[in-house]
């Protein structure tokens, strides 16, 4: 589970730093060939780019998950019969609500 979370964490933390990264280079001109763009495709430039690597990381992140074998992770017991006594719960109580709303009416 610390694997899982620890992967996660990394990769908020790329799609935040990334764009930002990005969007910085672009203000303070230090990408070779930035200092040649009118403010305006400098600015729809780094925009598009700063979103297109934060697809990227999310596809990264994606793959990750995807690599991951099926058999490692395992469903807590208790938490599978409490979730099996729930679904098997009758649902009078919903039942009663819409009933007593119709005789209200």
């Amino acid at each position: 589970m610390a694997a899982v979370v620890k992967k996660f964490f990394i990769a908020s933390m790329f799609m935040w730093m990334t764009p930002l990264a990005i969007l910085y280079a672009f203000n303070h001109n230090l990408l070779p060939g930035s200092t040649n763009l009118t403010p305006y495709s400098a600015t729809l430039l780094s925009g598009f780019l700063a979103v297109i690597s934060v697809n990227i990381v999310i596809a990264f992140y994606i793959y990750m998950a995807m690599r991951e074998p099926s058999d490692k992770h395992e469903p807590d017991p208790k938490f599978l019969a409490e979730a099996k006594a729930s679904v098997s719960q009758p649902t009078d109580k919903a039942e009663v609500s819409s009933e007593s709303l119709k005789k209200k009416e």
